[in-house]
């Protein structure tokens, strides 16, 4: 987060079962994304940057969050789509090859034309796109001019299309300098009806809460500025959260991506889980994004007030362990209706926000590393033949937001991935990074192996 130049979003977007996270997968690099032909099936990550001709974007698989409408899977679908429209920069629109142009297809399309953003239309499924047999001449009269078929499960096709799209994507632009960037960006994120615009009212109706609303960066998203107890900071909030009018439908349902537009706007996310109804894989789907997204992370257990005091202390047990991988994160218990636990909340925004900015110096880096080493030593580095003891030689902080280090020794691929963890552990401990997502980089020492 210390470059300006914002990424890129490609939506993938289709009607389920049409190959969507088999073609996200193809194009991650690797089966970062469960496959199967049962729809709507639950997923471990929906986001991936990626490096396409020179150009680094973000892909996000839109069936990641919001397989459930509150009007049935058509309504997801079509929200989907929508969303696509207004948040993405461009859009692989996906359809099924071997089933044909279907109604459901046509009415994304619909929904699609209104954009004028790049946009390619994938036919999937297409064993081999040179020879398509004529299954692609129904699809033409989508009206999308750009139109390939691919084959997600073979790869056929697949990069042609993705390159074509990103090369039609104009110049990089730059995000505009926060007014004050000391003061924390906080995004309230988590899937639908956990008490997120609850909380956001909240908080801004809190009578020692100072508000002011001015335009944000992305589009047509409002960043609130509002001070508590001297402390201020800035709510990042989006469209989804704030058309009141629209809570009851699809509007107030936070998807992949108002989701990824509202963690790479923030240094803070506040993840709300439903305490009363406990810790969903959808859940921890927008847990591992914002970690992945290099986004400091308070969970908040809203709902404390309709449970007992045995059942809130299972509860916040049962969510510390369905989100262990971000077992740093610092869990707030909370009702956003009464405001019982409300005070505890920002002081623990603060820290982790603080976590996220902060920065070692080089000399004391050292000297935790020489320690680290000491009390755990790492092995032995093997070359060929020849074994030698495993060297860490020094180590040195690059960026902020997330922390970033770079720690040179002999040879880091023969270093443990558990021995990497018990150093990202130490240096958690160490310096106090609660909630803020750590990156670690080995590099080897510019010397012969010894």
């Amino acid at each position: 987060m210390d470059s300006l130049a914002r990424i890129p979003i490609v939506a993938i977007v289709g009607r389920p079962n049409v190959g969507k996270s088999t073609l996200f997968n193809r194009y991650a690099g690797w089966r970062r994304a469960l496959v199967a032909d049962t729809p709507g099936l639950t997923r471990d990550r929906i986001a991936e940057e990626l490096e396409v001709q020179g150009r680094v974007i973000r892909l996000v698989d839109t069936a990641g969050l919001d397989a459930a409408a509150e009007r049935g899977l058509p309504a997801a679908v079509q929200a989907q789509a929508e969303s696509a429209v207004r948040d993405a920069d461009a859009i692989l629109f996906v359809v099924d090859g071997k089933a044909g142009l279907l109604p459901e297809d046509e009415a994304i399309a619909r929904t699609l034309r209104r954009t004028r953003k790049p946009l390619s239309l994938i036919v999937n499924k297409i064993d081999n796109p040179r020879h398509h047999d004529g299954r692609l001449l129904d699809f033409y009269s989508l009206g999308f001019e750009r139109l390939r078929g691919v084959s997600a499960e073979h790869g056929g096709g697949a990069f042609d299309a993705l390159e074509d799209l990103v090369d039609s994507l104009p110049a990089p632009e730059a995000e505009p300098t926060p007014a004050n960037p000391e003061v924390p960006r906080v995004a309230l994120v988590g899937r639908p009806n956990v008490g997120k615009s609850s909380l956001m009212n909240r908080l801004l109706g809190e009578e020692r809460v100072v508000v002011s609303a001015e335009a944000g960066t992305t589009r047509d998203a409002i960043d609130i500025e509002f001070e508590y107890e001297g402390q201020a900071f800035v709510l990042v909030d989006t469209a989804g959260l704030r058309r009141p009018g629209r809570r009851e439908g699809t509007g107030e349902r936070i998807g992949a991506l108002m989701a990824v537009r509202a963690l790479e706007r923030a240094q803070v996310a506040l993840l709300v889980v439903d305490s009363e109804e406990g810790l969903t894989d959808q859940d921890a789907h927008v847990g591992r994004l914002a970690r992945d997204m290099g986004v400091s992370v308070v969970i908040v257990a809203n709902k404390r007030d309709r449970l007992t005091g045995e059942q809130r202390k299972l509860a916040l047990e049962s969510v510390g362990h369905g989100l262990r991988f971000i077992d740093d994160a610092p869990i707030v218990s909370l009702s956003a209706l009464t405001g019982a636990g409300l005070n505890r909340l920002l002081p623990a925004v603060r820290r982790v926000a603080e976590a996220g900015a902060k920065r070692v110096p080089t000399a004391e880096l050292n000297r935790w590393l020489a320690d680290a080493v000491r009390r755990h030593d790492p092995g032995m580095a093997r070359k060929g033949s020849r074994i030698a003891p495993l060297k860490f030689l020094y180590a040195s902080q690059v960026g902020v937001q997330p922390p970033r280090f770079v720690i040179f020794c002999t040879d880091p691929d023969s270093v443990l991935v558990s021995y990497r963890r018990y150093l990202e552990n130490r240096l958690r401990e160490s310096f106090g990074f609660e909630g803020a997502p750590l990156r670690v980089h080995l590099r080897r020492r510019k010397q012969s192996f010894e």
